[in-house]
């Protein structure tokens, strides 16, 4: 076989060696903002820390749980991200599952639907025409100007509708021959063999929520703020004042430690969220994407 010749072994460790580089690569900014949110003060601000915590203390931490700024911010931010992953995933199962039936007339017009979707990728009203019917509805400083406006993402819809049109045309047949109609079809067949499609557009929702900042920024008041407007400000232009710190803390938190130990909080969820979605990431990429 292929796989056991001496270039396919070869090409197949140089591929490892190359990815477990680049995997190094992305680890080592994450650890190195973990080591500065452990460390003390003076050796922050010294420049001593590398990839290791030194002076090891948890006051950044401490200070940073104590400020009710961040805790809303955090607060808003997962509420978005439940918020957005049930409509967003909602929307594009509803969407995607009409138009996976256009061949063949299931649905008529069909393509020039989908073809419609597709125009909307290429071209959109921009940011000032947004803000003016975001400002038009009423959802200016409301957690609905930041999860309406994304809900429907094209190009997981097209995900969703490749894999759907993978999924065996006899399975729904029988379905409705024996009485089912077509949102019974949809949930109770068309759903738990999608799983892997599905779990790879949520977590592409889940990312692109927790990471979204712009859209906070222009159309929410501060108080309101995800997490990820609260940081891109905080590191923009930070707060060099550290107003109420205590004679105790000084030599262990500056405002590097601070952001250190913030930048890292808002990035754990992510990062505990990724290993219990990775196993159907490749297959839901994989299948949703190669269907004409």
């Amino acid at each position: 076989m292929y796989y056991k010749s001496r270039p396919y072994r070869l090409f197949y460790a140089i591929n490892i060696v190359i990815l477990s580089l680049v995997s190094i690569l992305c680890l080592i900014p994450l650890i190195h903002v973990l080591a500065l949110s452990f460390s003390s003060g003076l050796a922050v601000e010294t420049n001593q820390v590398s990839l290791w915590p030194i002076g090891f203390n948890l006051d950044s931490y401490s200070r940073t749980f104590a400020d009710g700024a961040f805790l809303e911010a955090l607060t808003n931010s997962v509420f978005r991200v439940v918020l957005g992953v049930s409509l967003g995933m909602l929307v594009t199962i509803l969407t995607a599952y009409p138009l996976s039936k256009m061949d063949g007339g299931g649905l008529k017009g069909g393509k020039l639907i989908a073809w419609y979707f597709v125009f909307t990728m290429l071209f959109n009203g921009g940011l000032i025409p947004n803000y003016i019917l975001i400002q038009k509805l009423h959802l200016m400083d409301s957690i609905w100007a930041l999860v309406l406006p994304g809900a429907l993402s094209i190009y997981n819809m097209i995900l969703m509708l490749n894999f759907f049109r993978t999924i065996p045309k006899e399975l729904e047949e029988a379905s409705l021959i024996d009485g089912a109609g077509h949102l019974t079809t949809l949930f109770r067949i068309y759903i738990p063999v999608s799983l892997p499609s599905i779990a790879t557009i949520a977590l592409f929702v889940t990312v692109g929520s927790w990471n979204a900042w712009f859209d906070g920024l222009i159309y929410m008041h501060k108080e309101n703020w995800p997490l990820s407007t609260l940081l891109q400000t905080m590191i923009s232009a930070p707060d060099l004042s550290q107003k109420s710190v205590s004679e105790s803390e000084i030599a262990n938190l500056t405002e590097r430690s601070l952001r250190a130990a913030k930048i890292f909080i808002g990035a754990l969820p992510i990062l505990l969220v990724y290993p219990f979605l990775q196993r159907f990431f490749v297959k839901g990429i994989v299948v949703g994407a190669v269907k004409g």
